[in-house]
């Protein structure tokens, strides 16, 4: 496998010190662009970018080294921040923390209801990696055996809204269940230990569970939304040549990953610490990869139908909002100039 040399201390998870300074973006809420954050230039600068285990491509890119090997003669520094699921890539996103970050489609339309100044500028996958998960115990085969239960899942998270879709797909009202709001891997360990009786599980955790005995009681491809890569507008305003970098090496990991499955789910299995079968199931057959990246129709039919959800459930306030954050999320003029061949292999 054509991997870059690792490791490198500027592609690894970032230390407790570089924790802390993210921790106080999120408390003061400065915005990208404050204190070098997403710039570049004849001085250099650096490009704050998150990596994500249900964001295949971006471990790609981080393994292979090219964004570091793109950027090193303007002087540009690369800091990946992991995310561990869409709501915390939003809260990185909205703090000024990253400039770039991954979500699922659902929760990038719910930042931008609420106010948060980002753009989708590339989509990374259609996934199926949301499903309803229990124990072989539980008694639960459908959804109406949900009513009386207690369910984990993440806010602000696709498998949040894919569990409000299926309960009222299920005629289940939300007030005849109880949501724990738990990270995606606590939520697993709450159904493992019995704190729960099912779990809105997202991919790879929800895979490696699958092995272990847990059952996927519910699954339907279609309350799954796209993997969206997002940006801040202040970076796509002050940096757009290298958000245009950030897009190139995003469609040549998507050529490199199609071409490459079974490396992918290798490099997969690595981060996320999980066996390469799981990981491969994950890739191969849970993940379509060769989707056209630009944001467009295919993504907002999608989103129109979860729009009301959020109103529904709370989470946006009126649908005038979810209207117009849907008229202005998508910016696909990066995707449209994306040149994969301007991003050279590492040697």
């Amino acid at each position: 496998m054509n991997r870059h040399p690792s490791p490198h201390p500027r592609r690894t998870t970032l230390g407790a010190a570089s924790l802390a300074v993210i921790a106080s973006f999120a408390l003061t809420g400065c915005m990208a662009g404050e204190d070098a954050v997403g710039t570049a230039g004849p001085a250099g600068g650096e490009l704050n970018i998150d990596f994500a285990t249900y964001n295949p491509l971006s471990l790609v890119i981080k393994e292979q080294g090219w964004l570091e090997d793109e950027l090193a003669e303007e002087n540009v520094t690369v800091n990946w921040i992991q995310s561990a699921g869409s709501n915390k890539a939003n809260e990185a996103l909205r703090a000024g923390a990253i400039d770039v970050g991954s979500t699922a489609g659902s929760a990038a339309l719910l930042a931008r209801s609420n106010g948060s100044p980002i753009k989708t500028i590339d989509i990374y996958s259609q996934p199926e990696w949301a499903a309803l998960v229990t124990t072989p115990d539980s008694g639960i085969e459908n959804i109406e055996d949900l009513r009386g239960k207690s369910i984990a899942a993440t806010k602000g998270t696709d498998p949040y809204f894919f569990l409000l879709q299926a309960l009222e797909a299920g005629g289940v009202d939300p007030s005849e269940v109880t949501v724990q709001n738990l990270q995606h891997a606590d939520g697993r360990a709450a159904l493992a230990n019995g704190s729960v009786d099912a779990w809105s599980g997202l991919d790879p955790i929800m895979a490696s569970a699958e092995q272990d005995g847990a059952t996927l009681f519910f699954r339907d491809i279609d309350f799954n939304t796209y993997g969206f890569l997002n940006a801040t507008e202040e970076f796509l305003e002050e940096s757009p040549e290298l958000a245009q970098t950030v897009v190139n090496a995003y469609e040549k990991a998507r050529e490199w990953a199609i071409e490459n499955p079974e490396e992918t789910a290798e490099i997969l299995a690595e981060v996320a610490g999980i066996d390469v079968e799981i990981a491969n199931a994950v890739i191969i057959d849970r993940t379509n990869l060769d989707v056209d990246p630009a944001p467009g129709d295919a993504q907002r039919a999608v989103l129109e139908k979860i729009g009301p959800v959020f109103v529904e459930s709370g989470d946006v306030s009126s649908q005038e909002q979810v209207d117009e954050a849907l008229d202005s999320l998508f910016d696909d003029s990066l995707v449209r100039n994306a040149d994969p061949t301007a991003i050279e292999a590492s040697s």
